[in-house]
């Protein structure tokens, strides 16, 4: 009988395993990884560092927008100047200083955010009452700066103006050259404070010369002048012989009336101005002696204009002169009202002189303190002393 080796028992299978435990998978295994990998810690926590710092950069921003929309804390309208060499930070500071703004910070973010920063002008500022940060930058970023007025009468010599302009505390520099006489035009003139007098002078010099080029380009073709310096020169002497406005025109015909009729113009400012010059004031009464005294400038003692102005004539004797009335005229004298009284014959000239002289006896006047000009006896010589 022969015996057969029996067969090997099949290993039993591991139990299962206990009800509730699961068997970890490899896709949540490997997930669970990567969630622990540094990389994704760090992420974590700079997004959510992120997130905290858009929150509170957000309330902060809306603070200061508040802020910068609020009113200042100026009590009062008040100046301020920026000087030229001031950086964003020096003018937050100058402003705080100043009590125009509350919050330097606020001002230079807002100066920073906008790009305005390097936009920021030098200049005088007036801030008024409560004026925002927003309204505080948005005048230094347009340059909304105070303009001032310079005044410069006219008839003023260059010396003169060059002398007012020295007195004015709103210009800086100084003069180098006193510009020449009647190349100026006296009006009124806005500038900042800062203004250079050079630059004044430049700006007074190129209005008269734009004025002269106008008034000289419609001017009565008859006139006897030959060239806009003899206009300038006319003007100058009808400045100087009247301060009322309507009187221009027909005292700028009285001139021209002589200068076609080959008369002297016999004008005592010229005398004046021939004495003095630059000074422009003779501060004493004229005598025959200075009647009689030749200068390059005495329009007694020379014939025709005088070599040059005699001082800086406006726009409304530039014009007089260009288109004069028309009128037979030769004489003029003051009348004791401001004004003059005019002739066209040295016989009614003279009962006009001996009117200002009973005049002068009545009410006792010095003509030493009447104006240059108002007091001129053109075509005759006064007596005086």
């Amino acid at each position: 009988m022969n015996e057969q080796t029996p067969p090997e028992p099949t290993p039993a299978p591991p139990p299962p395993p206990p009800a509730g435990k699961l068997k970890p998978s490899r896709k949540a295994s490997k997930a669970s990884k990567r969630a622990g990998h540094p990389l994704i810690v760090a992420g974590s926590a700079i997004f959510t560092l992120l997130m905290v710092a858009i929150i509170i950069g957000g309330g902060a921003l809306w603070v200061g927008k508040a802020r910068y929309d609020a009113p200042g804390p100026l009590p009062e309208d008040t100046a301020v100047i920026v000087p030229g060499e001031y950086g964003l930070m020096d003018i937050a500071d100058l402003l705080v200083k100043q009590g125009v703004i509350a919050d330097k910070w606020v001002f230079v973010g807002a100066a920073l955010g906008s790009r305005a920063s390097g936009k920021l002008k030098a200049g005088e500022y007036e801030f008024t009452k409560g004026e925002s940060t927003r309204e505080v930058l948005s005048a230094i970023v347009a340059g909304r700066v105070i303009e001032h007025n310079i005044t410069i009468p006219e008839g003023l010599t260059s010396e003169q103006i060059v002398a007012r302009l020295m007195d004015a505390p709103e210009l800086s520099g100084a003069v180098r050259q006193i510009p020449r006489e009647g190349s100026l035009l006296p009006e009124t003139y806005k500038i900042t404070r800062g203004t250079t007098r050079e630059d004044m002078l430049r700006r007074m010099a190129r209005a008269q010369q734009a004025a002269l080029k106008e008034i000289w380009a419609k001017r009565n073709p008859e006139m006897p002048l030959k060239s806009p310096e003899d206009l300038v020169i006319l003007a100058s002497i009808v400045e100087k012989e009247t301060g009322v406005s309507h009187e221009r025109p027909q005292v700028a015909a009285v001139f021209v009336n002589r200068l076609n009729k080959k008369m002297r113009l016999q004008s005592d400012p010229t005398i004046i101005y021939g004495l003095v010059r630059g000074k422009g004031r003779l501060d004493r009464p004229l005598t025959k002696a200075d009647i009689n005294t030749p200068t390059p400038f005495n329009t007694y003692t020379i014939a025709g204009l005088p070599p040059g102005p005699i001082g800086n004539p406006g726009r409304a004797s530039l014009e007089a002169v260009a288109n004069p009335a028309e009128t037979q005229d030769l004489y003029f004298v003051a009348d004791g009202t401001g004004g003059h009284a005019f002739a066209e014959t040295l016989a009614a000239h003279n009962k006009n002189v001996a009117n200002w002289r009973k005049i002068e006896r009545d009410k006792k006047v010095d003509p030493s303190s009447a104006p240059a000009g108002t007091a001129g006896h053109t075509g005759a010589t006064p007596d005086i002393d």
